[in-house]
């Protein structure tokens, strides 16, 4: 049988000593390899490859959310497991939101991390005993009184910080300096009443409805066309046709509230959290066929009704679109104001 490759990271080496320790009593377990900062890490997992990575977040040159993101995204395969001292709410429910496979105590007997190991290798997913409660007492989700009120920037800001984006790439989505953005983060926090990013991410995953644009901000003018509530969610990787598609949105009703996502992590974790009534997804995304992000996003939002659209209007696309569930499928070229509206007046029948 094919051995199981390790690669063990944590800043400290007696630490990775125990790990290591435990670890090899496990059959068809090997250690390929081990890193103690965020730059060693990711050298080692393009030399090893590995099917396992333990990893203490909190190393030097690491920042845990948009690393955890980037990993899965590279190595979609790789098993995470935290292996952390810390406890605290945001702290896990943001690593595993951001995608890892397991959280792990250290004080927890070794034993334990053997059988988290096993479960997670065996494709389940595994949480220290001792934090069912603090995960289990969360708050819903649903939108709560008094959330801060955000600017148009500061939303996207926060929906940048959701995807695990780093300072420099929102600069260069922004088109803003880095210290720019820095100033406008610290803002951000002040008015979450947070004060790091790891925090002002669960907060927004507590609050999506904080990430929604209102169809009035996508337009200069326009008054609502009916009193009736519409949520639609937008999904495309090309920002700029997502942001033409919600302007368009907003002109033919100003009272929705858009939410755009450009990639199917993103729109299942939206489509989830805020139940949309519309869904408009793009059969060409980063990560995978819309086709099949309509398909999930069924699964967790099954009344939103869902509009595939493409530039390339195949007829294999479309018998595919409509046997996922999709009420419609829609060429980008033909994409006007009577179309739309026409898919809005079926969204709210």
């Amino acid at each position: 049988m094919q051995s199981v490759r390790v690669v063990l990271a944590d800043d400290h080496t007696v630490v990775r000593a125990g790990l290591r320790n435990a670890l090899e009593g496990l059959p068809n377990l090997e250690i390929a390899g081990e890193a103690g900062n965020g730059r060693e890490l990711m050298d080692m997992l393009v030399r090893v490859n590995p099917d396992l990575l333990v990893l203490d977040a909190s190393m030097p040159e690491f920042e845990p959310i948009s690393a955890v993101h980037q990993i899965k995204a590279k190595y979609p395969n790789l098993k995470i497991l935290i292996v952390s001292a810390y406890h605290d709410e945001t702290y896990v429910v943001g690593l595993l939101n951001a995608g890892v496979d397991g959280y792990h105590l250290k004080d927890q007997p070794l034993a334990d991390l053997q059988l988290a190991a096993q479960r997670i290798l065996n494709g389940d997913r595994w949480i220290s005993g001792s934090l069912i409660g603090i995960l289990t007492s969360r708050r819903s989700p649903i939108a709560q009184p008094n959330t801060p009120w955000l600017t148009r920037r500061q939303r996207e800001l926060l929906r940048l910080l959701t995807q695990g984006t780093d300072n420099r790439n929102i600069a260069l989505a922004l088109d803003l300096s880095i210290k720019t953005v820095e100033n406008h983060l610290t803002a951000l926090y002040r008015v979450l009443g947070v004060d790091s990013r790891l925090k002002a991410l669960n907060y927004a995953l507590s609050h999506p409805e904080l990430l929604a644009l209102s169809g009035q901000e996508m337009v200069e003018t326009g008054t609502s066309q009916s009193g009736q509530d519409l949520t639609v969610l937008v999904v495309d990787d090309n920002a700029r046709y997502r942001q033409q598609l919600c302007r368009l949105i907003g002109k033919i009703y100003p009272a929705s509230a858009i939410f755009e996502a450009e990639n199917s992590m993103e729109a299942l974790l939206l489509g989830e959290k805020t139940q949309p009534q519309l869904g408009l997804i793009d059969v060409v995304l980063e990560d995978e066929d819309g086709i099949q992000c309509a398909s999930r996003l069924r699964t967790v939002s099954p009344l939103t009704r869902i509009v595939l659209i493409s530039a390339y209007p195949d007829r294999e696309f479309r018998r595919r679109a409509l046997s996922a569930g999709a009420i419609a499928f829609l060429d980008k070229k033909e994409l006007d104001t009577a179309s739309i509206r026409q898919v809005i007046e079926d969204a709210l029948r």
